[in-house]
């Protein structure tokens, strides 16, 4: 280590323990009404499919881009960066609400909040993973857990005020947690580059070339990406699940706490099994899990067990967050994980948001939320072949790397 001083781990943590909850609980307020929002506006379940797609397709341009830049420029912190794109952010939520704007102006705000929104998760990561690296004790999956938690009871709360004062109020509830969190920013201590081993000196290196050479890292993110795609239609369609199994805007609330909710004692259990296992079997399972959600969901008829069979989110979205980012950290060299970070969540919540959504909007329209959920299970289950096939990348990896035998190892 080099003589630079590092904050307390108590501050680091609760600091970050405090970005993660407003951030989470923001994203409820948002994200988990956007669809009733945009129906609510008269469009279609397909346009909402598109607007959705498009802010995850901005997404993908602007994180790698922003990633890389970061990764070049270590001198700026990303404290910095993160709370630009939260202040950017605001005042596109600002138009979006006083605005009402029509197709194109709505298509071209979502595009703005998924390059500054959605984008700005991974620089969150990527904070805490830097004070990780230097030694400070992060508990990432224990803020992972709590911001899940947070989302929760936001989710129920927005859907009681949804009941009562429409559901177009959820963005004045959004747009009051984003001032918590660039509140909660100014206290988060920001990172020094001389705190890093010294041999970190590597240049970063471009996207195509961390892929190439991380095969393990880069069949992971596709199998990401099809798990993803069993599960983000079902968040951000639920509205139109919990209408077809008989239940409204209030409900919709208590399903989305059910879900989130069960995020906590996920990342407490991933915590677990990572120590027992390794992160390889962890991620495995959360795919696993993810395929088998939707299939639960199409044999579920009934608003109330649709309600009961939420938790299941514990073992698959729940174990897959946080390994997700312990996995990029693992299989990405020191100088590249800001750009791995952003990469995981480009392939992740970008390219699977993208294709789920614009495939998920036009089937719901067409053909139900039924056949969007067997669209989903299918998708699953070409994760769990990647999964199986990354894990074993790993492995080969792993015995490449084990010193020769025959000599005594002291």
């Amino acid at each position: 280590m080099s003589g630079a001083s590092l904050p307390s781990q108590l501050r680091v943590n609760i600091t970050y323990f405090s970005l993660q909850i407003w951030f989470w609980g923001m994203m409820a307020a948002f994200s988990g009404y956007q669809t009733a929002i945009i129906l609510g506006r008269g469009f279609s379940s397909g346009q909402a499919g598109i607007f959705i797609s498009l802010g995850c397709l901005a997404g993908i341009f602007a994180q790698p881009m922003l990633g890389a830049w970061a990764d070049r420029h270590p001198e700026v912190p990303l404290k910095r960066l993160f709370g630009g794109c939260m202040l950017l952010a605001l005042g596109c939520h600002g138009v979006f609400y006083f605005a009402r704007p029509g197709f194109f102006g709505t298509a071209v705000i979502f595009l703005a909040l998924g390059a500054l929104e959605t984008n700005s998760y991974p620089l969150i990561d990527a904070m805490s993973m830097q004070f990780l690296n230097a030694g400070v004790n992060v508990r990432y999956s224990l803020g992972r857990g709590l911001g899940a938690f947070a989302y929760a009871i936001v989710s129920v709360l927005v859907g009681q005020q949804a009941r009562r004062f429409g559901v177009e109020s959820a963005l004045i509830t959004h747009a009051a947690l984003v001032i918590l969190i660039l509140a909660a920013l100014t206290v988060f201590p920001a990172f020094s580059p001389s705190a890093l081993p010294a041999e970190n000196t590597e240049p970063a290196h471009s996207p195509v070339y961390i892929l190439k050479h991380n095969p393990a890292f880069t069949v992971m993110l596709g199998a990401g990406f099809f798990g993803l795609m069993a599960v983000m239609p079902i968040v951000n369609f639920l509205i139109n699940l919990v209408n077809d199994r008989g239940g409204d805007s209030g409900d919709l609330g208590l399903a989305l706490f059910l879900m989130a909710a069960s995020e906590l004692p996920g990342a407490l259990l991933f915590q677990w099994l990572w120590k027992k296992t390794n992160i390889e079997k962890v991620m495995l399972v959360s795919v696993v899990f993810m395929a088998m959600k939707p299939l639960l969901f199409f044999f579920c008829r009934n608003l109330r067990l649709l309600l009961v069979l939420q938790p299941v989110q514990m073992l698959g979205y729940g174990l897959f967050n946080p390994g997700n980012v312990y996995f990029a950290n693992e299989n990405v060299p020191p100088e590249d994980r800001v750009q791995g970070q952003s990469l995981k969540m480009v392939a992740t919540n970008g390219l699977s948001g993208v294709l789920g959504n614009l495939i998920a909007g036009s089937i719901i329209d067409r053909g139900g939320v039924d056949t969007m959920l067997l669209f989903c299970f299918f998708s699953g289950m070409v994760g769990i072949f990647l999964a199986f096939w990354s894990v074993h990348l790993r492995k080969r990896k792993k015995s490449l790397d084990l010193p020769p035998t025959g000599g005594c190892i002291s």
